[in-house]
C-alpha cells in the first residue's frame, strides 16, 4: 500500500461537531476544549459560525468564544502558529469576520460553501449557485485585502441526500472556479457519508491528476454509514495529506431544536437517526494513522483523554472506539 509518511490534521468539533447538538454547549466548555485541542498539537481549529444565530443559537456566543481564545493565557504562545477559521457562508457573516479582525479578535481564516447540488446548496445558502459564485468573486478579494485566508469547500461530491447521485467531475470544476477567484486551499466533503472508498480513490486520484499538490486539499469525511475509516485509507492511497475530524464523530447539519427551543437550523433532518451523521473520529483516526506509521504531530494520549471528557460535555457515549480501548501497545509489559 502507498500512502503519504506525514499528514496534517485539523479539529472542527468546536464549530461543526457541536452544531448538530441539541442542548446548547456552554462557552466555557468550548473554550476549554479549543484550549485542549491546541495544547495537544492541532495547528488548524474550526471555531464557530458567523452567521445569524436566530437559526443557529449553538453560536450565539461566537465573538465572545474568539476573544476568549485570542486571550486564552493557556494558548497564548501558541495562536502564532494555529489557524483559527470561522464559517461565513453569507455577506453579512463574512463583513462581521472582517469587521472582528480590524478589532483584534477575528479569525485567521473563513470558510465559504458549495454544493454540487443545486438543491442542497439553495438549502444551506439560501441562495442560487449562480449568485453565491458572484457574491464569492466579490467577498474573497475584500476578505484577502483585510489579511484573512479563505478556503473554498465543495459539498455533495459523492451524492446528495435530497437530489440523490452527482458527478464527481463537476467537483473538480468546482474546486478549480475557487482557486481561480482567490482562495487558498479547498475542502472536499462528504457532509452525509454517501462516498464508497472506491469512490473516493478514485475522486482524490482525480484531485492530484488536476492539482498535484495535496497540501491545498482538505479531506472531510463522515462516517454515517459506518465507512469513514476506509474512506480515510483510500484517501491516503490516492495521495492525500490534509485531514479533518471531530472529536467522538460528532458532527452533522446545523441543529433544528436547541435547548428546549424549535429553531430553524437548515430545515428538517435528512435521516430518521439524527444521531448518526457525523464525521470520522479524531481520536479514532489519529490512533490509526500511529499504527500505520503516519506522523501527525499530534499528543496522542492527551487527544484520547479530552476524547473521554467530549462525552462528559456532551452527556452522552460517542464514536469513538479508541477512548474505550486505548492505544496498541508499542512494547512487552512484562507481566
Amino acid at each position: 500500500m502507498n500512502y503519504p509518511k506525514k499528514v496534517v490534521i485539523g479539529d472542527i468539533t468546536v464549530r461543526d461537531g457541536f452544531q448538530h447538538e441539541e442542548i446548547y454547549i456552554p462557552l466555557e466548555a468550548k473554550l476549554w476544549l479549543a484550549e485542549q485541542l491546541i495544547l495537544a498539537g492541532f495547528k488548524h481549529i474550526e471555531v464557530t459560525n458567523l452567521g445569524n444565530p436566530a437559526g443557529m443559537p449553538q453560536f450565539k456566543d461566537a465573538d465572545e468564544l474568539m476573544k476568549r481564545i485570542r486571550n486564552s493565557k493557556k494558548v497564548a504562545h501558541l495562536l502564532d502558529n494555529v489557524s483559527l477559521t470561522c464559517v461565513t457562508i453569507r455577506e453579512k457573516a463574512i463583513e462581521r469576520a472582517i469587521e472582528n479582525r480590524k478589532n483584534g479578535f477575528g479569525p485567521d481564516r473563513i470558510l465559504l460553501m458549495v454544493s454540487t447540488s443545486e438543491s442542497h446548496h439553495r438549502k444551506n445558502s439560501g441562495l442560487s449557485l449562480d449568485d453565491y459564485w458572484k457574491m464569492s468573486e466579490k467577498y474573497i478579494k475584500q476578505a484577502r485585502d483585510a489579511g484573512l485566508k479563505v478556503n473554498g469547500t465543495v459539498s455533495t461530491i459523492w451524492g446528495c441526500p435530497i437530489e440523490g447521485p452527482t458527478e464527481m467531475k463537476k467537483a473538480i470544476e468546482f474546486a478549480k472556479r475557487w482557486f481561480d477567484i482567490g482562495v487558498n486551499d479547498v475542502e472536499h466533503a462528504d457532509h452525509d457519508g454517501s462516498a464508497s472508498p472506491d469512490r473516493v480513490y478514485k475522486y482524490f486520484s482525480m484531485v492530484m491528476d488536476e492539482f498535484t499538490n495535496p497540501q491545498k486539499h482538505i479531506v472531510h469525511l463522515h462516517t454515517t454509514r459506518g465507512w469513514g475509516l476506509a474512506n480515510v485509507l483510500a484517501a491516503l492511497q490516492a495521495g492525500m495529506t490534509n485531514f479533518e475530524s471531530t472529536m467522538g464523530g460528532l458532527g452533522g447539519q446545523p441543529a433544528n431544536f436547541v435547548s428546549g427551543v424549535p429553531v430553524s437550523g437548515t430545515g428538517d433532518y435528512y435521516y430518521k437517526d439524527s444521531s448518526i451523521v457525523g464525521l470520522v473520529s479524531t481520536e479514532d483516526m489519529v490512533v490509526m494513522m500511529d499504527e500505520m506509521g503516519i506522523e501527525t504531530n499530534l499528543d496522542i494520549d492527551k487527544i484520547l483523554e479530552i476524547g473521554k471528557m467530549v462525552e462528559r460535555i456532551v452527556g452522552r457515549k460517542l464514536r469513538s472506539e479508541s477512548i474505550k480501548t486505548g492505544r496498541i501497545p508499542k512494547s512487552l509489559s512484562g507481566r
